[in-house]
């Protein structure tokens, strides 16, 4: 007889949260998927060659983009679907993907990304290395963590003659209300903050 006890794996809770821009919806999960890192994707090629998850989901006719980080997934629908319809095959396709241990990302995509986001970050130090590592650090502390409360994620890009440059990423992408604020939030803060900066722009990832 065997002496083996069976694991009994936790159930997959799964839950929605609105976030800031119609177009996408927050799944969080009693999951870690993704610790610490975050993977967006807003096209079909690049999921297909770092995420299973995010390429499964683009099959999916509704699915516009898809952005990964802890323990949600943040899915953009395209403009013709109603949440209505396909909130829920969404969440018990995430479920079962989820129950079966099924790969969410793929080992090297934070490595790929960093080679995606050198040329940017060439131009980190263009007016000033402390200027850059105080607007980043502002960012990073005050911005970031509001962000990804709402499904979204925002990068520092550069600093250039007063011009500060991130990325929205996630809800925040295409999001209505994420240009505002971009303005009269983060441009606000680090203006009051850092002298030196006279604009925020967005850039597309």
């Amino acid at each position: 007889m065997s002496t083996d006890t069976p694991v009994t794996k936790s159930p997959v809770l799964l839950y929605t949260e609105q976030t800031p821009n119609p177009e996408s919806l927050k799944y969080v999960t009693n999951r870690m998927l993704y610790p610490q890192k975050t993977a967006d994707f807003r096209e079909e090629e690049l999921a297909k060659e770092w995420s299973p998850l995010a390429t499964a989901l683009f099959e999916l006719p509704y699915v516009n983009g898809v952005y990964i980080s802890n323990n949600f997934v943040t899915i953009t629908k395209e403009f013709n679907y109603d949440w209505a319809d396909i909130m829920l095959k969404i969440k018990e396709f995430l479920k079962a993907y989820i129950d079966e241990d099924k790969e969410i990302v793929k080992e090297g995509f934070e490595e790929a990304k960093q080679e995606m986001n050198k040329a940017a970050a060439e131009q980190y130090e263009g007016d000033n290395p402390e200027l850059v590592a105080k607007i980043k650090e502002l960012i990073d502390t005050y911005v970031k963590p509001a962000v990804e409360m709402d499904g979204g994620n925002i990068e520092f890009q550069s600093f250039n003659n007063g011009v500060v440059s991130v990325l929205l990423q996630g809800s925040c992408s295409g999001c209505p209300s994420a240009t505002h604020t971009l303005k009269s939030g983060i441009e606000g803060m680090l203006k009051r903050m850092v002298p030196e900066v006279k604009e925020v722009v967005s850039v597309m990832g």
